[in-house]
C-alpha cells in the first residue's frame, strides 16, 4: 500500500514536457549505451562454442560463461534502479558504463591473466564484472525514459528501445561469429570490440543527457537488502548448476545452498519492511499490476534468454555451421522482435492502451515456442526460421510493454525502483532458465549420445567413457572424435533441442495467464499518480 502521507506532486519545472526533438537528443546517447551493452551481452551467443573449445571448457562451464553475466546484472539491477530514485541518474549511468568497460577489457584478457588452466574461471569472473555494468544500463535507461516521457507517449519511444535491443541482438551474434571466424582476430575481440563504442556512448551521454532530478533529503542506500538479494540469487543458481553433477540432490551441499537461499530471502523481506529506502519496495511489488507483470516477466525471461542461448549451439554443433552462419540464422527471431517492438509500440502510444497487445504477444510467444519444440536434427531450416519469427514477434510485443504497464501505475519518483524490479525478475528468470535448461539439455544430450555411441561397433572405449550419461562435463571440441562418434554427438544435440523449447512454451503459458489477470488501464498523460511508495 502507498503511504497515506503522500509526497508533494512533482512540478512542471522539475519534470518539464520535452519536445520530440529534445527527447531524441537525449535518447541518442541512451540508445547507443543500450546498443553497446546488448551487443556485449549477445556477442558470445555464436562465439561461445569456439571460445569454449579454445579454452577447454565443458558444457557446464559453457552455461556459466553466460550465466555469470546474467547473475551479476540480475542481482545489481534492483540496486541500480533504487539508486536512480535517490541520486543523479546520469552520474549513475556513467559509473555503470565505466564498470562495463572494465569488465569487457578484463574478459578479453582472461587467457593472459589465468593461463590455459584457469582461463575459463577468470572469464566467468570478469563476465560477472561486465554484468554489473550491464545491470546499470538495463535499469537506468528505463528509469531515465520514465523520468522524461509521460506514459501516454512512452510506448512510441519504447519502440525505439525495443528496436535497439532487437538490432543489437542480431548484430551481437554476427559480430561474435565474424570475430572467431576471422583468422587475424582472436576471440578476445568479442569483448574488446565493445570498449571503443562504450567510450563513445559515454561521451555522448556526458554532453547530451540532461535528466530531471530533485535530491531527496537524508537519502540512504539499502546496502543490506542488496547484499541479501545477491546472496539468495547466487546460492539458488549455484545449486541449480552443480546439483547432481558435483554433489547429489540429497546432500549437505544441497541443504546448505537451499537453506542459504531461504534464510537470505526471509531476511531480505524483513529488511525491506524496515528499510527507509528499500531496494525493492514491498508496497510496489504487492500492487496487482506489478506483481502479475513480474510473474509474466520471469516467464518471458526464461523463454527469451534460456531457449535462445542454446539455439546458436544447435546451429553450430548439431548442424555444423560456422559461428557467422549461425548468427545469420538467428535473424528471423530478431526480425520478429524488431517488427513487433516498433509497430506495436507506436500502436500502444496512439491508442493509449497496452493490455490487448501484451496478451496477444504472450499467446503468440506460446505458439512460437510450441512450434520450436518440434525442431530436430534434420528439421528444414526454413521451417525453423518461420517458427523463430513467430517467437520473436511474441517477445517484442511483451518485453517492453510489461515495463510500461508497471511504470504507468507508479509515481515518477518510483520509476527507477519499478523498472528495476521488473527488469530484475525478467533477468532472474533468464538466469534460472539458462541453468535449468542447461541441466535438462546436458542430461538429454548425454542420454542420446550414450544410445547412439552404443550402436557404433569397434568404438574406442575412451569415447564411451567420456560421454557417460550426462554431457555437462563433456568437451565441446568435437574435432578429436572419430567421424562416426562426431556424427552421433551432432545428432544427439539436434534431437535434444526441442525439449528446451517445449519447457519454454510451458513457462510462457504461465506468462499468458498472468497477463490475462492484469488490470487493463489507460496510459497517463502526466508523470505522476499522486504518492510515492516511499513516502513516509
Amino acid at each position: 500500500m502507498v503511504s497515506e502521507e503522500s509526497a508533494p506532486e512533482p512540478t512542471k519545472r522539475e519534470y518539464p514536457q520535452l519536445t520530440h526533438r529534445q527527447i531524441l537528443q537525449v535518447l541518442s546517447g541512451l540508445l547507443l549505451a543500450m546498443f553497446v551493452s546488448n551487443v556485449a551481452g549477445t556477442v558470445v551467443a555464436n562465439a561461445l562454442p569456439t571460445i569454449s573449445a579454445t579454452l577447454g571448457s565443458n558444457q557446464q562451464q559453457y552455461t556459466w560463461i553466460v550465466t555469470a553475466t546474467l547473475l551479476a546484472s540480475t542481482a545489481s539491477t534492483p540496486i541500480w534502479g533504487k539508486l536512480a530514485d535517490l541520486f543523479n541518474k546520469k552520474t549513475l549511468l556513467l559509473v555503470g558504463l565505466a564498470i562495463f568497460i572494465l569488465g569487457s577489457g578484463l574478459s578479453g584478457a582472461s587467457h593472459a591473466i589465468g593461463g590455459q588452466a584457469h582461463a575459463t574461471s577468470f572469464l566467468i569472473a570478469f563476465r560477472a564484472v561486465q554484468g554489473i555494468g550491464l545491470g546499470a544500463m538495463m535499469s537506468l535507461t528505463q528509469a531515465i525514459i520514465g523520468s522524461i516521457i509521460p506514459p501516454i507517449q512512452r510506448g512510441r519511444y519504447m519502440a525505439y528501445t525495443g528496436a535497439t535491443i532487437a538490432t543489437a541482438t542480431v548484430v551481437g551474434p554476427l559480430v561474435g561469429g565474424f570475430i572467431v571466424d576471422t583468422p587475424w582476430l582472436g576471440w578476445e575481440w568479442c569483448f574488446w570490440s565493445a570498449v571503443p563504442f562504450a567510450l563513445l556512448a559515454g561521451g555522448v551521454l556526458q554532453f547530451r543527457l540532461k535528466v530531471p532530478f530533485r535530491k531527496r533529503p537524508n537519502a540512504t542506500v539499502d546496502w543490506l537488502g542488496g547484499a541479501l538479494v545477491t546472496v539468495a540469487v547466487s546460492a539458488l543458481l549455484i545449486w541449480i548448476s552443480f546439483a547432481d553433477h558435483e554433489f547429489p540432490y540429497l546432500s549437505w551441499q544441497t541443504a546448505a545452498l537451499l537453506a542459504t537461499t531461504a534464510v537470505a530471502t526471509g531476511l531480505f523481506i524483513l529488511v525491506e519492511h524496515k528499510a527507509k529506502n528499500p531496494i525493492i519496495p514491498l508496497a510496489l511489488i504487492s500492487m496487482r499490476t506489478t506483481a502479475l507483470a513480474i510473474v509474466a516477466s520471469i516467464a518471458v525471461g526464461i523463454g527469451m534468454f534460456g531457449a535462445s542461448v542454446f539455439l546458436g549451439q544447435y546451429y553450430q554443433i548439431a548442424r555444423g555451421y560456422s559461428p557467422t552462419q549461425a548468427g545469420l540464422m538467428m535473424l528471423p527471431m530478431m526480425i520478429g522482435m524488431l517488427l513487433s517492438s516498433v509497430f506495436i509500440g507506436r500502436l500502444v502510444s496512439k491508442l493509449g492502451i497496452w493490455k490487448p497487445f501484451v496478451l496477444a504477444g504472450a499467446i503468440i510467444l506460446v505458439v512460437g515456442f510450441g512450434l520450436m519444440a518440434t525442431v530436430r536434427a534434420g528439421t528444414n531450416l526454413v521451417l525453423i526460421g518461420t517458427y523463430a519469427t513467430v517467437a520473436g514477434l511474441g517477445i517484442g510485443m511483451t518485453m517492453q510493454n510489461l515495463v510500461l504497464a508497471v511504470q504507468n501505475s507508479v509515481s515518477v519518483r518510483d520509476v527507477g525502483a519499478a523498472s528495476g524490479a521488473v527488469t530484475f525478475f525478467r533477468s532472474l528468470g533468464g538466469a534460472i532458465g539458462i541453468q535449468v535448461l542447461g541441466v535438462v539439455f546436458s542430461r538429454q544430450v548425454g542420454e542420446h549420445i550414450h544410445q547412439r555411441l552404443s550402436a557404433i561397433p569397434n568404438l574406442p572405449a575412451g569415447v564411451m567413457t567420456s560421454s557417460g550419461q550426462d554431457a555437462s562435463g563433456m568437451s565441446l571440441d568435437l574435432s578429436a572424435l572419430p567421424a562416426p562418434a562426431e556424427a552421433a554427438v551432432r545428432g544427439a544435440y539436434g534431437d535434444s533441442i526441442g525439449l528446451l523449447f517445449l519447457i519454454a512454451a510451458g513457462v510462457s503459458l504461465v506468462s499468458t495467464v498472468a497477463v490475462a489477470f492484469m488490470t487493463s488501464t489507460r496510459l497517463r498523460d502526466s508523470f505522476d499518480t499522486g504518492a510515492s511508495v516511499d513516502a513516509k
